[in-house]
């Protein structure tokens, strides 16, 4: 699954596209991009600003599993409670001492050590789940 992300969001689960190698996308300017698929020309795609792209890898589902369960019993939430990689901290109530909380207990169970400035980046159950495995990556 990609992810691009700018003014405007677009998730695209499958692109197929097949390009002959006498076929070649123009670009025109940083802002216009014109491209040839399967034989058929499309018109130039405009954008109103440069783009601004971030790129994101999709944890584990097992890690966002365990990140939820962490976040549930952290905030005291009611085990019928619905937790997912895009529930947001704020959205399920939890302020900033609960924030430090959550990720104190992320911690302890992954075996990691969190600095502030990444903790301070964690908005979402998605966003720790990925900042766990980039950590427990780079100890191993």
């Amino acid at each position: 699954m990609a992810s691009v992300a700018g003014t405007t969001s677009l998730c695209l689960t499958s692109v197929s596209c097949s390009f002959k190698h006498t076929q070649v996308g123009r670009i025109s300017s940083a802002n216009s991009v014109s491209l040839p698929i399967n034989g058929n020309s499309f018109p130039s795609l405009r954008l109103r600003s440069a783009p601004r792209f971030r790129v994101s890898c999709v944890a584990k589902p097992e890690t966002v599993k365990k990140v939820c369960d962490i976040v549930k019993k952290q905030l005291a939430l009611p085990e019928d409670s619905t937790v997912t990689g895009e529930s947001k901290f704020a959205a399920l109530g939890a302020d900033s001492l609960d924030t430090v909380e959550i990720v104190m207990g992320l911690e302890e169970e992954f075996g990691i050590s969190v600095e502030e400035e990444s903790a301070q980046s964690i908005l979402t159950v998605q966003d720790a789940a990925e900042l766990i495995e980039k950590l427990m990556e780079k100890n191993a």
